[in-house]
């Protein structure tokens, strides 16, 4: 069993070894490790971070359904005590899923199910997802159907859940738990979500993040979901940097132990929003569009080569665009954009007037051909002309063999030479598609 703390470690302070050696992320191997003494993480697709009481197991987060028993497996193994309490961080499936499972298991064993504690804002999200289950199931299964952990319905198509378990406890802005003798203080702030809780364990100096840490750029801008909260997440991070922790228990990736350490992280993190928020306001006030900004705005490299900060799921790009939607609504500054014509039309008008569908594809051929930057990647400029050429021609002839065959080409490069998961499953997608 490696030791994560040493392990996260190594990674921030920049040993030699390299990201496949350390593998911060994605470590969905249910196992478990004792972090300190009367604390334990389970590694699943969401972390289950769990504190021995004298009065029974505090857990944060549940996972997904399909792997909590597993996971509370390996917590029983670990200690035997009964499940006192689950405390959602925020109500995303991968957290949420547990739940049900100890409402079952405690069912079958004639036992009461154990306390569940999320913010208030908890319900209104299932209430949501209710609402958007067909949506949400087909977002995540492009998302993530290469993890082979969302699962398919029974029409072949993606499942999502459609009941949760509902939380017992709510609170609005803080709430202090004592479960035997740990004292948990449970602190609201919107982040990734609207429904996000951190936790503060005073007798352990640790502080439990839930997804305001995930060891990649913050999950604050996905082009496919709901509003996230850049600015409110940097002042998230600042608060629990003032209670000087010296132990960070993310729901993914690697544990941080030390002082030192935890301040880097938590800094760090906070800078890179707040630049992108500061930098995006600025340019919103002096009267730029959006397409000047998300052209202009970049995170500092020295801060996007932190192994915490690499943009491997979410990415610079997106976080802007959400601050713009944040402040500002979804006109972008473009009148033509604001009642425009419907792409069908738009690329059949581009067709005609560059000569025709196979103009505009030959055009994106060469330019999906053009010469790769040093690091073998193809030019990423290039690359976002080809792809709105590309789609331009299929808009124009769907049924084109040379459209589609460029198309596919072209998007599966696009696929491949993206960082962000997120990129990489909708450039996926269209690939498949064409």
């Amino acid at each position: 069993m490696p030791d994560l703390l040493d392990l996260s470690a190594r990674f921030i302070d920049g040993d030699s070894a390299t990201d496949a050696d350390l593998g911060p992320t994605n470590r969905i191997n249910l196992e478990l490790s004792e972090i300190a003494d009367g604390i334990a993480m389970v590694e699943s697709f969401s972390h289950v971070v769990a504190f021995a009481t004298d009065e029974g197991t505090v857990l944060f987060d549940g996972t997904l359904e399909a792997l909590a028993p597993t996971a509370f497996a390996r917590i029983r193994d670990w200690n035997p005590a009964p499940f006192h309490t689950l405390v959602y961080t925020h109500g995303h499936i991968d957290h949420v899923g547990g739940g049900k499972v100890l409402q079952r298991e405690a069912a079958e064993r004639g036992e009461p199910a154990p306390r569940i504690v999320a913010h208030e804002a908890v319900p209104e999200r299932f209430e949501r997802y209710r609402l958007t289950n067909g949506y949400n199931a087909f977002i995540n299964h492009r998302q993530f159907k290469r993890s082979g952990v969302m699962g398919t319905g029974a029409d072949g198509g993606p499942a999502f859940p459609r009941r949760f378990a509902e939380p017992d406890v709510t609170y609005q802005d803080a709430l202090s738990l004592s479960v035997g003798d740990v004292a948990f203080e449970l602190h609201h702030s919107r982040g990734e979500t609207d429904d996000h809780t951190w936790a503060w364990v005073p007798s352990h100096r640790a502080a439990c993040l839930g997804d305001l840490l995930i060891w990649s750029f913050p999950n604050a801008g996905n082009p496919q979901k709901v509003q996230r909260f850049p600015q409110d997440w940097a002042r998230a991070l600042r608060d629990i940097a003032a209670m000087q922790p010296e132990l960070l228990l993310p729901a993914h990736g690697l544990p941080i132990g030390g002082a030192e350490r935890v301040q880097r992280v938590l800094g760090e993190t906070a800078e890179a929003l707040e630049h992108l928020v500061d930098t995006t306001l600025a340019m919103m006030n002096a009267g730029a569009t959006l397409d000047a900004i998300i052209h202009t705005v970049k995170v500092p490299e020295a801060l996007l080569d932190r192994p915490y900060l690499k943009p491997v799921y979410d990415e610079p790009e997106f976080v802007v665009r959400n601050i713009w939607r944040f402040y500002g609504g979804w006109y972008d500054g473009n009148p033509a954009r604001l009642k425009p014509a419907a792409d069908a039309e738009v690329a059949t008008e581009v067709a005609a007037l560059a000569g025709g569908v196979a103009a505009l594809v030959a055009r994106a051929q060469t330019l999906a051909d053009a010469t790769p930057r040093r690091d073998g990647r193809p030019d990423p400029e290039a690359l976002r002309l080809a792809c709105q050429l590309v789609e331009w021609a299929l808009g124009a002839a769907p049924e084109d063999p040379a459209a589609r065959a460029a198309a596919r080409e072209i998007y599966a490069l696009r696929r491949d030479s993206e960082r962000s998961l997120m990129a990489k499953g909708i450039y996926g997608e269209a690939a498949e598609r064409g």
